[in-house]
């Protein structure tokens, strides 16, 4: 009998419609022999199931069930591509939990505190996982720029706490752009993480679980246009991603270690991808994503592609895995 999944996308964050072009690449690339697939619209004006003929029936919160032509279907698992609150960050994880939903992608704990930079920096900074330096301002509390720029140095990079897709994110030269760059990432969130700006190549590389085994996908490597990896970089065509990157084998291999390794420490599931920069041949964690972009141009998909998988077979194997863990 085929599993009814449902395919989760959208979100309350700047990158909703980032998410909605992942969730209908998903919807359409799963195995339809296998799954009977329903989108499912997580907007700030309500949660709806999406018919083919753009019809919108409302999700009943207490079980995630909702009505069809063919009469009211419960998802037996959630494929969840929200980027951003709330499903990156552990409110959607913390309720399928507490209604018992199986969903691809790691537990609610787990969700946020990969989601929140400074804390996940924080655990992996104990584990002797190489990061940048870095400083954590939070709105309203005074800030002293000469401060910031003798511990971080320059050039560093302002980042909101807890934002995706570069949104608020800049590149600051000199001591006069502190400000300003604070100002556009409080935009964004009122904590902001200031770090030193690495000196290398920067390397992504996607992650994932199928059954007990933890699989790490070839690395892309990350050539921009622009002056580090932003939204243009990512979305507008303004950036080379070469995959597999262009970095030898043994540093491959170091990486991919590295980045399983710090899929099993942060307790996660489902795909992940985790960014570096490869600074004197060590590889330097930056952050990771739980939701990465699945689009059929983003970076997991070409990765997926390069290990010689098709997003059909991929897919279907995180909502085995989600099944799997469920049981």
């Amino acid at each position: 009998m085929k599993k009814n999944v449902a395919v989760v996308m959208g979100g309350y964050s700047s990158e909703f419609q980032i998410s909605i072009n992942s969730g209908n690449v998903v919807s359409e690339s799963l195995d339809k022999n296998l799954y009977k697939v329903y989108p499912v619209h997580i907007l700030e004006d309500g949660w709806f199931y999406v018919s083919e003929e753009g019809q919108r029936f409302k999700v009943d919160k207490n079980d995630f069930s909702f009505e069809t032509a063919a009469g009211r279907k419960k998802p037996d698992v959630i494929f969840n591509t929200i980027h951003g609150t709330p499903g990156e960050d552990g409110y959607l994880q913390a309720y399928w939990n507490l209604i018992g939903m199986p969903h691809t992608g790691c537990n609610y704990y787990s969700a946020a505190l990969s989601f929140n930079k400074r804390d996940c920096l924080s655990v992996l900074k104990n584990f002797g996982i190489h990061c940048a330096n870095s400083v954590f301002v939070n709105e309203g509390y005074p800030i002293d720029a000469e401060e910031i720029v003798k511990q971080v140095g320059l050039p560093c990079f302002v980042k909101p706490n807890r934002s995706g897709s570069s949104f608020g994110v800049s590149k600051v030269h000199d001591m006069e752009g502190i400000l300003p760059a604070l100002e556009k990432a409080f935009a964004e969130d009122n904590e902001v993480i200031i770090e030193t700006a690495l000196v290398g190549d920067e390397v992504q590389v996607g992650v994932y679980k199928k059954g007990n085994e933890i699989i790490a996908l070839p690395p892309t490597e990350i050539v921009t246009e622009n002056e580090f990896f932003d939204y243009g970089a990512k979305y507008l065509g303004q950036s080379e991603e070469i995959t597999p990157a262009r970095i030898s084998p043994e540093v491959t291999e170091i990486l991919q270690t590295e980045a399983k390794r710090i899929y099993n420490l942060l307790n996660m599931e489902g795909i992940t991808r985790s960014d570096f920069i490869i600074q004197d041949g060590k590889p330097y964690f930056l952050e990771i994503n739980t939701n990465p972009g699945l689009s059929k141009e983003s970076i997991v998909p070409k990765q997926v592609r390069e290990a010689g998988m098709s997003l059909t077979e991929f897919f279907g194997i995180l909502v085995e895995n989600a099944l799997l863990k469920s049981q």
